[in-house]
C-alpha cells in the first residue's frame, strides 16, 4: 500500500524537475537572442534576463530540496514573464 507520504514526495520531485526545465528552457532561450533585439522589443537588456535567469536555474540546482520556496517562487515568476512576454515580442522581431 503507498502511503501519504511517498507520493507527496513523489509529487514535490515531479514539481522540482517541471520547474527546473522551464527555468532552464528560459535561460537557454535568453541566450539565443541578441542585445539589439532586446532594446528593439523594449524589455530588460540581456544581460539583465540572463543574469536573472542563470541565478534562477542555480539556486534551484542549489537548493533543490525546496521546490516552493520563496525565491523558487519568484524566480519561476521571471521565468514564466520572459516566456509569456518577452520571447513572444523577440521572436516577432525575427518574422519580420
Amino acid at each position: 500500500m503507498v502511503d501519504v507520504y511517498s507520493l507527496e514526495l513523489g509529487f514535490y520531485a515531479l514539481l522540482a524537475f517541471v520547474l527546473l526545465a522551464v527555468k532552464i528552457f528560459a535561460f537557454v532561450s535568453s541566450l539565443t537572442f541578441s542585445t539589439e533585439s532586446y532594446v528593439a522589443a523594449g524589455k530588460l537588456t540581456k544581460p539583465s534576463w540572463t543574469i536573472l535567469l542563470g541565478l534562477a536555474v542555480a539556486l534551484q540546482v542549489l537548493f533543490l530540496n525546496s521546490p516552493v520556496g520563496i525565491l523558487n517562487l519568484i524566480f519561476t515568476i521571471a521565468a514564466i514573464v520572459y516566456l509569456v512576454d518577452v520571447r513572444p515580442a523577440m521572436a516577432g522581431l525575427r518574422r519580420r
